[in-house]
């Protein structure tokens, strides 16, 4: 059974581009969520916004809370709003990517092409569930004391992360096939 690529209808010069502009407008976002999580980091929260995110009960994450100033706790709230611009961003971009690297396989490697697809959709799912951590992160950080709310936090920021990390290490590893193959290829004719 086939699964069918997002952005079909798309070619593949123009999926390349699309791909690097997003590419772009990702890392200057995860730029500034990096600055903006600098002064999260403490002894408390050694990740910032990412020890937050893993809380996982209420009362670690009103510790985290508890231990940064009113500055800092702006700051947070700041890089929750932030974050649904990254995410709608990161989403797009590691998309794209595993539709462009799905693309250069051949079609004899069906698993991988149904692999990549999978993942391709799989990062929308990545982003809701960032929409949903963010929210209960942000009304922890408004002073609700509902622990199911670090507990959901939690159980969305862990599979997103791992979406993620797949659809990056699918896309890095394609990538390096792809030039591989191109440089064979480039190789072989020069002999010829």
């Amino acid at each position: 059974m086939k699964i069918h690529l997002p952005f079909k209808g798309i070619t593949d010069s123009k999926l390349k581009w699309l791909f690097v502009i997003s590419l772009v407008v990702t890392l200057i976002f995860f730029q500034i969520m990096n600055i903006l999580n600098l002064p999260l980091k403490n002894d408390t929260t050694l990740l910032g916004i990412i020890s937050f995110e893993f809380a996982g009960k209420i009362s670690s994450a009103q510790n985290m809370i508890q231990s940064w100033n009113e500055v800092e706790k702006n700051i947070a709230g700041i890089s929750l709003g932030f974050d649904y611009l990254f995410l709608v961003s990161y989403a797009l971009t590691i998309c794209l990517g595993c539709v462009f690297v799905t693309r250069s396989f051949s079609q004899q490697n069906k698993l991988l092409i149904n692999f990549g697809a999978i993942l391709a959709y799989a990062q929308f799912v990545a982003a809701i569930l960032d929409s949903i951590e963010n929210y209960a992160l942000i009304k922890i950080l408004l002073g609700s004391q509902q622990e199911m709310l670090a507990v959901v936090a939690y159980w969305c920021a862990l599979p997103k992360f791992v979406i993620v990390v797949i659809g990056v290490g699918y896309i890095v590893l394609g990538l390096v096939l792809y030039f591989l193959i191109r440089i064979d290829k480039s190789m072989k004719q020069k002999v010829l």
